[in-house]
């Protein structure tokens, strides 16, 4: 063999692997079940879908799902606009603590989430004489916004401090004020960003189930709830097939919008750095002050009622969470080990796919390259649930005839990960030049090595957070879960508490009060940790590479 080609032959092999290993895992529990949804819709000829649209039960569905979804996207956008102002003025440790706070809510089980607006709000009647707004659109709304608070917060932050701020600067010195400089010139160049937030937002509002599921009872149903009703409650698969089928369409004009508002953001971003005016110590109180009374209160009533029993205070709700009670097949402790290691094992595989298939988009910058981005991207934008349905009806039969497997549980939260995984891969293996790994190779250095010694450490602030993220996210999921075995070694948390809470009963609500509790303390550990670990890699690795163009 000539010596010459072992080298191609090497990067043809290490090719392959990056392609066909997340291929194959995809195709077959993401795209094969997806798929199978729209068969099952479109074989009957289009009727099906004709019923659907007849159904007025299924048109309210869908004309709720999108209102509800654009205004808790406007909600969303105007309360974080301060947050983001004060984000993007603060760095260092301050700025980690701050990204960090913000951004455990967004990861929070959607049943936790719901649970703790329910408890909140008729807390909020009995003592204040406020309108209970539990099974109201309203409460839908404002839960959204707590959702997603970190993702316009975030987005928006990184977005404004790495704008040119000296055009800002110059105006105020010729006598503007700072209302008119943000209207005539912060706020246009920040428009992408928020555009971009804002389309995020509104497809996360589009797709959310728990929320709704918990808050808006039966006479506030979405597209995710006709779903889960049709397919779960009354055996109806078809209708929940042209249903699921509706959905993935909107989605998948929404994922294309986003796409496009995310490109715009990113190269409308300027390359120079300057000083952001720093904000007035009176207005950063305020802003702080709502930041932490917006997302704390759920969190601070979840916890004040995980410790009343009648009259009293005490951790009584926390040790029956290790006795077993008729409503559920295990004790609620043993539901929640079973998530953590239904977490460790998606986090695990969402590491590996994700990272193979960050590898090989950066790998290829043709519209092959592009197409499988979008491809790994997809999981995000067609919801848990749909792919929980189709997990349900597609992987049914042998020699696939997985959906009561254990193991199909972990499968079905990576998939939600994985987008997580290389949306935080991509950009940094993209800003690592191409004349290293050259150099590398030309050294004698094997594609494996130079992926193992070189890609793989300057990512490693990604990988973190990345894991942190997915370990959060595999924790609290519930729409796919939904779908799959319900026995007593399969019952994850969010599916307990869910349980709990549809139960009547004080004592069954102070237990999933205090089994939501410990597993947003557990959720909230995992992503404050990663960030934590991944600002301290940051700091302790100072190399100075060229960025590709």
């Amino acid at each position: 063999m000539n010596p010459s080609t072992q080298p191609w032959r090497r990067w043809r092999t290490l090719g392959v692997v990056l392609w066909a290993v997340p291929t194959i895992f995809l195709g077959i529990f993401f795209f094969y079940p997806v798929a199978n949804i729209v068969f099952s819709s479109l074989k009957q000829g289009g009727s099906a879908l004709l019923d659907t649209f007849g159904s007025q039960r299924a048109r309210d569905a869908i004309w709720f799902t999108t209102w509800q979804a654009a205004l808790s996207t406007a909600v969303t956008v105007v309360i974080a606009m301060p947050c983001a102002s004060l984000m993007a003025r603060t760095a260092g440790r301050a700025g980690t603590w701050l990204k960090a706070l913000v951004t455990v809510p967004f990861v929070l089980p959607t049943i936790v989430v719901g649970g703790a607006f329910k408890e909140l709000f008729e807390r909020g009647n009995e003592s204040l004489g406020i309108p209970d707004l539990n099974h109201t659109a309203a409460a839908i709304i404002v839960a959204h916004s707590f959702f997603n608070f970190a993702v316009v917060a975030r987005t928006v932050g990184a977005y404004w401090s790495g704008l040119d701020h000296q055009l800002e600067e110059q105006a105020r010195t010729l006598g503007s004020t700072n209302a008119r400089v943000f209207r005539q010139i912060t706020w246009p160049r920040l428009k992408p960003a928020v555009l971009a937030a804002g389309a995020i937002t509104f497809l996360f509002s589009f797709t959310s189930f728990g929320v709704v599921l918990v808050l808006g009872g039966l006479g506030q149903a979405t597209i995710e709830t006709e779903i889960f009703r049709h397919a779960v409650v009354r055996g109806d698969l078809l209708m929940s097939s042209s249903l699921a089928l509706i959905q993935i369409a909107a989605v998948l004009c929404l994922v294309a919008v986003t796409s496009n508002l995310e490109r715009r953001a990113n190269t409308s971003t300027q390359m120079i750095r300057s000083t952001i005016t720093p904000m007035r110590r009176s207005t950063k109180l305020g802003v702080v002050s709502f930041t932490v009374i917006f997302l704390g209160s759920p969190i601070l009533i979840m916890i004040e009622r995980s410790l009343r029993v009648a009259d009293r205070y005490g951790m009584q709700n926390y040790r029956a969470l290790f006795e077993k009670i008729p409503q559920l097949p295990t004790t609620s402790a043993s539901a929640l080990g079973n998530s953590v290691v239904y977490g460790l094992i998606a986090t695990a595989l969402a590491l590996g796919i994700g990272l193979l298939c960050a590898m090989a988009i950066v790998s290829k910058s043709n519209a092959l390259g592009r197409v499988f981005d979008i491809a790994a991207t997809l999981p995000l934008g067609v919801s848990a649930v749909t792919v929980g349905l189709g997990i349900l009806i597609s992987l049914n039969r042998p020699p696939i005839d997985w959906r009561t497997s254990w193991w199909i549980v972990p499968v079905a939260h990576s998939l939600v990960a994985i987008p997580f995984v290389v949306r935080s891969l991509v950009p940094m293996l993209r800003q690592i030049h191409p004349s290293i790994r050259e150099a590398a190779a030309l050294l004698g250095s094997s594609p494996l090595r130079i992926r193992r010694e070189i890609d793989i450490p300057l990512v490693t602030r990604g990988l973190t957070v990345a894991a942190g993220f997915a370990f959060a996210i595999s924790l609290g999921e519930f729409g796919a879960t939904s779908f799959l075995p319900r026995r007593a070694d399969t019952l994850t948390g969010p599916q307990a508490i869910f349980r709990l809470l549809g139960t009547p009963g004080d004592l069954l609500r102070g237990q999933a009060m205090a089994l939501s509790v410990v597993l947003a303390l557990a959720v909230a550990l995992a992503v404050i940790s990663s960030e934590l670990l991944a600002a301290r890699t940051t700091r302790s690795v100072n190399v100075d590479l060229p960025v590709g163009s």
